[in-house]
């Protein structure tokens, strides 16, 4: 699949298109168009350009689940041109940044992914405050990276700061406070009695999955 031409408002929907793909079956197509249309935004637009980034975010994002080193790459190399480019506090920058701490916990990387997402946090605390939505989802994905390291203390204790939080600002019932909530359940277990055999055992299958996904990006070229 091919975008037709190089025109920027065809290059924007198909970029729009790629991203949006997202059943399994379709996977294949949303890759190529997403490729398509990131070597055609780099040839038109230039490496640098914020719709060039943007392309390149969604396929780094679109990669990871199967090419997890090839989506690495793009993911670095997409932060470190936003921030020499926006700046390092800038939101689409941060927004790179969130997109490679989760690559990297995909490919078992999760000290790099807790050192990112602690920065993340800080410079979004810095910029919009301690309360705002963003500054609370940035803190929700450095718990996952320290659940991902087998730091439950310090990933329930930052947890039930977001939780305090998200009541107050969003309210009881909001998918946010919920979901920080219902994560709060396995985090105290963990804390509280250590590794259940179940979640040993998906850390195990967790594991697998990233060393087919390692092993994939290897063999695949290009």
């Amino acid at each position: 699949m091919r975008a037709a031409g190089g025109h920027p408002g065809t290059l924007t929907s198909a970029g729009s298109l790629a991203a949006s793909v997202g059943h399994p079956g379709e996977y294949q197509a949303a890759r190529e168009l997403g490729e398509d249309t990131l070597a055609r935004r780099r040839r038109v637009l230039g490496e640098d350009h914020p719709d060039t980034l943007a392309s390149a975010d969604n396929l780094a994002f679109s990669l990871q689940g199967v090419r997890g080193q090839a989506a690495r790459e793009l993911g670095e190399d997409t932060l470190a041109r936003r921030r020499r480019v926006l700046g390092e506090d800038h939101p689409d920058t941060l927004a790179s940044a969130d997109n490679l701490v989760m690559i990297l916990v995909r490919v078992g990387e999760e000290q790099a992914a807790r050192e990112l997402a602690e920065d993340i946090l800080a410079r979004r605390r810095r910029v919009l405050g301690e309360d705002h939505p963003d500054t609370l989802a940035a803190a929700f994905q450095l718990v996952g990276a320290l659940f991902g390291l087998g730091d439950y203390h310090a990933a329930r204790e930052l947890n039930d700061d977001i939780i305090a939080r998200r009541r107050r600002v969003l309210g009881d019932e909001h998918p946010e406070t919920m979901m920080a909530g219902a994560f709060d359940l396995i985090l105290r277990g963990l804390d509280i009695g250590g590794e259940s055999p179940w979640m040993a055992a998906l850390r195990e299958a967790s594991k697998r999955r990233q060393q087919e996904a390692r092993e994939l990006s290897e063999d695949e070229p290009g």
